[in-house]
């Protein structure tokens, strides 16, 4: 099998055909031919080399719905049979033997394959491989498949944070950035029976706000006025944030939720945090067995990435809608199916 990627030689460069054999399938391996593939911030972070972790070539992407091509000898067919409609997400793969693959937490195994650091391993070609089958999920019938491939990635993130720290459906909950994250986060939210306030510095996503689920919607400007509101704070933007001001917004022993990278380090005043017990946590995407409740509960309750598609032979200018924030609100590359 002939692998037809896309991939960039250096920074911010733009993309050609990439095409490589890969090697014979390890026994757990599984092999899928992409159909969709979503593009995520931190796409972009290695194309564009902001980590400085990028080993160019790159083929990014790590967002993949497609249909089971192969798998390894010991996968059961039963499980995951060929031609079955799987996602292949930010992790590929653990170890199933260290302290956090026993507690279910193999999203923090130190041994994980985070698709994104592969090189020209990722989603945006014609197949990828995964490593371990039980990180490959089955899409449920009712999602279309480009509106599933954000899930495996940005979906899995906040849906990690809301069931790792406890929130509950009589929660009060804000959720900070109406975008790629923050647009799923509301739908989540709502649906799991919060009362939901979006936050945005941009009011003209109010309207797009309360269609995705929000009871509320709070210009960032007034946050300060906020005293005490919230449970539980989701930020989803990559930005710094006033964060004496969200933790103002905390009722005690609240939750201010980082899943957004900041650029700056945090500064936070010790009285922000110290006499009402509240917490700065974070998190990251889930392990297998959030993803697939996710996948189930996203089915259940008509929760729907908004995406725009565009074909792998436009992958740059796709590449560049999300770079100049242009994306509305999250950016699918469709590929032809595997030839």
């Amino acid at each position: 099998m002939t692998v037809r990627a896309h991939a960039v030689d250096a920074p911010a460069g733009p993309s050609r055909v990439h095409t490589y054999e890969p090697p014979p399938l390890g026994p757990l391996e599984v092999d899928v031919a992409v159909t969709h593939s979503g593009i995520c911030q931190t796409d972009l972070g290695m194309v564009d080399d902001h980590y400085g972790l990028a080993r160019f070539p790159v083929v990014a992407g790590h967002e993949a719905v497609g249909t089971v091509a192969a798998v390894g000898s010991a996968v059961d067919p039963e499980r995951l049979p060929v031609g079955a409609r799987v996602g292949v997400g930010a992790i590929a793969g653990s170890c199933f033997r260290c302290e956090w693959c026993a507690a279910g937490a193999q999203h923090l195994c130190p041994e994980r394959d985070d698709v994104v650091l592969r090189g020209t391993g990722g989603t945006f070609a014609s197949s990828v491989r995964a490593s371990d089958w039980r990180h490959v999920p089955v899409i449920p019938d009712a999602l279309a498949s480009a509106e599933a491939a954000p899930l495996l990635c940005a979906g899995t993130t906040v849906f990690n944070a809301i069931v790792q720290h406890g929130v509950r459906p009589t929660d009060r909950v804000a959720v900070v950035g109406v975008g790629g994250l923050g647009h799923l986060a509301l739908q989540l939210l709502a649906a799991w029976g919060c009362h939901v306030t979006a936050v945005s510095t941009s009011a003209d996503k109010a309207d797009d706000a309360r269609r995705f689920g929000a009871h509320d919607f709070l210009a960032s400007r007034d946050v300060p006025r906020a005293r005490e509101r919230f449970d539980f704070v989701l930020d989803t933007v990559g930005a710094d944030l006033p964060w004496d001001d969200y933790f103002g917004a905390l009722r005690p022993r609240g939750k201010l939720c980082v899943v957004g990278v900041p650029a700056s380090p945090f500064s936070i005043g010790p009285m922000s945090v110290l006499p009402a017990e509240k917490s700065l946590v974070s998190a990251v995407v889930g392990p297998p067995g959030v993803t697939g409740r996710l996948l189930d509960f996203a089915a259940l309750h008509d929760v729907r990435a908004q995406v725009e598609v565009f074909p792998a032979d436009r992958l740059d200018q796709a590449l560049d809608h999300v770079r100049n924030g242009r994306a509305r609100y999250r950016t699918v590359v469709e590929f032809s199916p595997q030839r």
